[in-house]
């Protein structure tokens, strides 16, 4: 659409020059030059195990979606700057050294042909865990589908195929399905940016294997989050200005700077420390941002104005990682109401294991709208809602709270305006990236009815705060209903009188006579307790599973068998 707009308004640059008085009068307007986007050469990968990638635990197949996956191949550029890169974010570069790579992308994209909205979501896989995670695709998976769009993850990093000393757990690719992913080659990050922009020509103009079955693009959205979303604000002041490989970005929780234009083993190029977007863009550009992001990862000092082309939400409540994105999305195929519960968990699958409860807020929610609107105005609607700023304290050391214990300003859901808890994005301590978790610490009983009196004046609050909220253009109508509905139930979560604790179970059976193997369905431990099971879940792409099943023993002694391992769901 905005490549349309630039042509009609040069055809009408034209013409008012074409009318002048002045016979001297010859200047014309060029469109920009864009340099070319090699294609590469797409192959389907060995038929050697199944894809590899921790999304969701439901079948695709049940919500009308099919996933595939491909291997590209070809020769990508690195980079390199011609001037200075600075904090105004316009940065000029050219393309420079040349390296093979060969990657892959997986899609997701709705079996029934007439279900395709026409836009494709594409996803820079986060790879900071050292192995590859979609944390945009769980946040905002129900509402991506909900539309009918295209899901497409690229690996476009390194340690996402080759791993990291520091991985969390070794599930990057040729250690996960060597057999499957050992011919992908990766040259380097400084590739990456390349990497991503083939990827893009790819599914616009297909050569060969298509992507998307047949399926026509007609508008391609760049997505990353976290570190992804670094390497994207450095995709969008750098790269986009060269290729003009997208439609519209969307920067899902950054911090206040890009990542490097160039690193080893090439020259080092590092951006500046704090980086604000270029003004200059010719396409949507929105950032999302958590209460984590916004005062923990920096991004407070890379405040800028929206502009025609730039929008910035802050929302309130919410942190870098959530309950959610990481734990309960993986299962919301419909939207049930009991995903708009806010619970205490510290846990995350028991390979993360946090000191407080993580956050639970309405990241997934407000991210849902702003997926549906950055949708709508890269077809050519209107611009997203303005988004409040969230509230600082004069240094910026803290958020400025309410009198319930949730930060101010931002953009307002029941969540902090009706409150059942305080959500923090602020920093949690235990295991690996808890810092990044934030908190949920629930109202008890005295708490909520000091506030409500009772549950209709509960589900009243909470009622009025998400309308509010939808007349705001932060929530979409389908979810505040998702909300409204479980408020009666979240009031009882909070306030009834526990049952008393079910009697222990009996004790398991001895091992049989004269000793031998153990008894078959052997309770091994829940995933919460069992590093064995976390660990097995997160190679299967099932964080939930033994949350309600148990690990088996195949008949060995020493090898137990995993029931849903490598089954063929992402």
């Amino acid at each position: 659409m905005y490549r349309a707009s630039r042509f009609f308004m040069l055809v009408l640059m034209l013409a008012i020059g074409a009318c002048s008085n002045s016979s001297n009068n010859n200047t014309a307007v060029n469109e920009p030059e864009f340099l070319p986007i090699p294609n590469p050469v797409l192959s389907l990968p060995p038929d050697e195990g199944t894809i590899n990638l921790l999304s969701q635990t439901f079948d695709l197949e049940s919500v009308g979606y099919q996933q595939t996956e491909y291997f590209l191949e070809g020769t990508a550029s690195a980079f390199t700057n011609l001037a200075e890169l600075g904090m105004d974010g316009a940065w000029p570069v050219e393309p420079g050294e040349q390296a093979a790579y060969k990657t892959r992308i997986v899609v997701y994209r709705p079996i029934d042909p007439a279900d395709f909205d026409g836009t494709v979501l594409v996803e820079w896989l986060n790879v900071t865990a050292g192995f590859e995670t979609p944390p945009s695709w769980g946040t905002g998976h129900l509402e991506m589908r909900r539309g009918g769009s295209i899901w497409v993850g690229v690996s476009a990093q390194r340690v996402g195929i080759e791993g990291s000393p520091g991985s969390l757990l070794p599930l990057y690719l040729k250690a996960i399905n060597p057999a499957r992913y050992g011919s992908l080659v990766h040259p380097g990050d400084s590739f990456s940016y390349d990497i991503f922009s083939q990827v893009a020509q790819a599914i616009r103009h297909p050569e060969g294997i298509d992507p998307l079955g047949g399926l026509v693009a007609e508008r391609l959205i760049a997505y990353g989050e976290s570190q992804s979303a670094g390497r994207l604000t450095t995709y969008v002041n750098a790269i986009h200005p060269l290729y003009n490989t997208f439609d519209g970005y969307m920067i899902h929780s950054r911090g206040d700077g890009g990542s490097p234009l160039s690193q080893e083993p090439q020259a080092a190029i590092p951006t500046p420390e704090v980086a604000l977007l270029r003004t200059d863009l010719n396409v949507p550009v929105m950032t999302f941002l958590t209460e984590t992001d916004v005062l923990l990862l920096g991004y407070f000092n890379a405040r800028q104005p929206d502009t025609d082309l730039l929008r910035t939400w802050e929302v309130a409540g919410t942190a870098h990682g959530d309950y959610y994105t990481f734990v309960s999305g993986r299962n919301d195929d419909v939207g049930d109401p009991s995903f708009a519960s806010v619970v205490e968990e510290t846990s995350v699958g028991g390979v993360i294991t946090c000191d407080k409860p993580m956050n639970n807020g309405p990241q997934h929610y407000v991210f849902n709208r702003a997926v549906r609107d950055l949708n709508a105005w890269v077809a050519g609607g209107p611009a997203p809602a303005t988004s409040p700023r969230l509230e600082l304290n004069d240094d910026a050391s803290d958020y400025v709270y309410d009198p319930s214990g949730n930060a101010m300003g931002g953009i307002r859901t029941p969540y902090v305006d009706a409150p059942s808890a305080v959500l923090r994005g602020e920093v949690n301590a235990g295991n690996s990236f808890c810092r990044l978790f934030g908190t949920t610490a629930l109202f008890d009983a005295a708490q909520m009815a000091s506030l409500y009196v009772d549950q209709a004046g509960f589900v009243a609050a909470v009622t009025q705060a998400t309308n509010a909220a939808v007349a705001a253009g932060f929530l979409l109508q389908e979810d505040a209903d998702a909300i409204i509905a479980w408020a009666p139930q979240q009031w009882l979560a909070q306030t009834a009188t526990p049952p008393p604790p079910p009697p222990p179970p009996p004790a398991p059976p001895g091992p049989p006579p004269g000793g031998g193997l153990p008894p078959r369905n052997k309770f091994l431990g829940r995933a919460p307790q069992s590093a064995l099971c976390a660990a097995v879940t997160l190679a299967s792409r099932y964080f939930s599973w033994c949350d309600r099943s148990t690990i088996a023993w195949s008949g060995h002694r020493s090898t137990p068998f995993i029931g849903r391992l490598n089954r063929g769901r992402a």
